[in-house]
């Protein structure tokens, strides 16, 4: 599904470089390799803060106390999404509330959100999923207009752009993943969120270092949760690449538009948005059968995801099959082929003709 070892042999130089500098300097927590990073996100982004943190999960959670969520609040979220979305809103203490998302971007549905606020609705967690920008225009339009925050979540997104601004700017506070397998990927788990915020970064700084500004003085509840220096190295020599990074995923996207062009229905892009592939999903009837078939012939393909959130056995609350109807079909029909920074023609022709002839013989 991924490459990542033949992508870090490309600046393999620059990236044990960085590392042995970090290793010569034994300074491996908050080093000032993090602050340099931080800066160099911000600088690419155009936001005034980027603060590192553990995971993308992590930030997730972070976000939201820093926004001072609680128990009983209410968080509206989709339920099309990796589990982190509605883990950290439950460790909280607060309910997602689920809108059903649209059939053509699967990201959440906006014309279905205000219906879904109440009297404890605190905020709406936007997913850019798969790359793909939320309508975030929407988002915050309905958003100010009930005093709600928006947290971003960004874990797919870093590079993307929706009318002209950079996907992690738009919120009150955004999060992403350096999961190895992101456009931006890390060597292990990493995270960061950014906001333009003054009074969101000094809090958000302050819990993931145990809720202090000052060591040993703890004002506030806080976690562990350190970009470690290591990883923040790496990341930023691979931060240069990120563009590149991205528009190699969208040449594949193309080729594979192309050649499938017909057999399926390529994934959707907004106008008003730049999707960045961190996944190439399409949808099939035998989603298992294809599955299958790939796997014979030496092709990876993913699912993500299989089961929507309000259906998983830890978050179900009082929800039930048929609550959300697109998002339980798009979960039965969707497949992920191979997508990353190195796919070359001949893999890509391969894997497509493939597919073809699957669907041939399965229609």
């Amino acid at each position: 599904m991924v490459d990542t070892r033949t992508q870090y042999l490309k600046i393999k130089d620059e990236i044990d470089s960085a590392i042995n500098s970090v290793i010569d300097s034994s300074q491996f927590i908050q080093g000032p390799i993090v602050g340099e990073f931080e800066r160099n996100v911000s600088s690419y982004l155009n936001c005034k803060h980027s603060i590192g943190c553990a995971s993308g999960t992590d930030a997730l959670q972070i976000a939201m106390m820093a926004l001072g969520i609680k128990p009983g609040d209410e968080i509206i979220t989709t339920p099309f999404t990796f589990v982190a979305t509605t883990e950290t809103i439950a460790l909280l203490g607060a309910k997602p509330v689920y809108v059903d998302i649209d059939e053509k971007t699967y990201n959440i549905d906006v014309n279905r959100i205000a219906e879904k606020i109440t009297k404890k609705t605190k905020a709406i967690i936007p997913v850019h999923l798969y790359g793909q920008p939320a309508e975030m225009d929407k988002i915050m339009e309905i958003a100010r207009a009930n005093g709600l925050f928006v947290i971003e979540d960004a874990a797919q997104a870093l590079g993307s752009v929706y009318k002209g601004k950079k996907i992690c700017t738009i919120g009150d506070i955004n999060c992403i993943s350096f999961y190895p397998s992101k456009n931006l990927g890390a060597f292990g788990d990493a995270g960061m969120l950014t906001t333009n915020s003054d009074e969101h970064a000094e809090k958000i700084r302050m819990i993931t270092s145990h809720g202090s500004r000052k060591k040993y003085y703890h004002e506030i509840l806080g976690v562990n949760s350190r970009l470690d220096s290591i990883q923040a190295a790496i990341l930023n020599v691979k931060l240069r690449y990120l563009d590149e990074y991205c528009n190699a995923r969208s040449s594949a996207a193309a080729k594979y538009n192309n050649i499938l062009e017909g057999a399926v229905d390529e994934p959707f892009v907004l106008p008003d948005g730049k999707h960045i592939y961190h996944q190439y999903s399409i949808r099939v009837k035998n989603r298992n059968g294809m599955q299958e078939f790939l796997k014979q012939n030496g092709i990876p393909s993913m699912i993500y995801y299989p089961v929507p959130l309000h259906l998983q056995e830890a978050y179900k609350y009082d929800y039930k099959r048929g609550d959300y109807p697109v998002s339980e079909k798009i979960a039965e029909e969707i497949i992920s082929l191979p997508m990353h920074t190195e796919l070359d023609d001949e893999q890509i022709f391969f894997i497509t003709e493939k597919v073809k002839e699957f669907l041939k013989n399965n229609i």
